[in-house]
């Protein structure tokens, strides 16, 4: 299994890329990612807004994965996410969606034990999840900084890219140059104060080539669905575009005409907010595996 170091990082996902390691499909790799802030938080009494910004929502990688070519997918299967035993959230004021209403900058440091974050008494089961994940992107949308997501992946902060999912991305250059980061102990759907339980941490991922398969963006495949991934300049945009595509993938994969396609998403698949607080906003549309399975989808489009 190849390991990779946490002080390789990127902060934007660029169309050219160095790559700092080298794998063939089917291989694991451990990435150790580090917390959005790089680590720079370690009191409660530290303000938030004066560390320093350069440094915020570093992604390990890129990983060049030997031969992935622009029109295939590559495949990311997430084995394993070991979190730190303690993690940080706070806010701001003027940041999420009641950053109007917050007068003062908090810092929380919270542990994180046997599986529990622990917040004021009380013990919230933790789900780890990656924030930050994706590839190259296209020529055309043009260099992403890493805080923000788009067609490529990057900061979608979607809960279920998380242990036991796998993720499918278009694969826009040669290598596709995968880089992660910005893992999460504990996040609710939103991220409404533009933080979750941020944590650094040990990912254990396999990477695959699937060749010749169209897709516009992302996908989660789940043990109950299939999942679009979108992002827009707005929440309405980025339903939009997650359910666009959605007909599409489902026409395709169903033979079926626009409006039919587009009648099935209306009575059978879900629209789910991922969060509404970074640059650009992300949807996810989720297909029951009742109506398709992630591989039939994938096979057949």
């Amino acid at each position: 299994m190849h390991k990779l170091s946490g002080d390789k990082v990127i902060y934007t996902f660029r169309t050219e890329m160095e790559p700092v390691l080298t794998m063939k499909p089917g291989e694991e790799v451990q990435v150790e990612t580090n917390d959005c802030f790089y680590q720079q938080i370690q009191s409660e009494d530290q303000v938030m807004m004066e560390i320093d910004f350069d440094q915020i929502n570093p992604a390990t990688g890129p990983i060049y994965v030997e031969g992935a070519e622009p029109g295939d997918l590559l495949k990311v299967e997430i084995l394993e996410i070991k979190v730190a035993d303690k993690g940080v959230s706070g806010v701001v004021p003027g940041e999420g969606i009641l950053g109007d209403k917050t007068k003062k900058p908090i810092v929380r440091i919270i542990p994180i034990q046997d599986g529990h974050a622990h917040f004021k008494g009380l013990k919230l089961p933790i789900k780890p999840m990656i924030g930050v994940i994706g590839v190259a992107p296209s020529k055309d949308d043009g260099d992403c900084p890493t805080e923000t997501p788009w067609k490529h992946g990057g900061n979608m902060d979607t809960t279920d890219i998380a242990q036991g999912n796998t993720v499918y991305f278009p694969v826009n250059q040669k290598g596709a140059l995968l880089a992660l980061g910005d893992c999460h102990a504990i996040m609710g759907d939103g991220e409404i104060c533009f933080t979750g339980l941020e944590v650094p941490a040990r990912v254990r991922l396999r990477v695959d080539v699937i060749k010749d398969r169209k897709v516009n963006w992302p996908l989660i495949g789940t043990k109950d669905s299939t999942m679009v991934v979108a992002s827009g300049d707005d929440v309405d945009r980025a339903i939009y575009n997650a359910t666009d595509e959605t007909v599409d993938l489902l026409s395709r994969a169903l033979h079926m005409g626009f409006e039919e396609a587009y009648l099935l998403t209306s009575i059978g698949v879900h629209m789910r907010i991922s969060q509404v607080v970074d640059p650009r906003k992300t949807i996810r549309s989720e297909i029951p595996h009742s109506i398709i399975s992630t591989e039939k989808l994938i096979e057949n489009i």
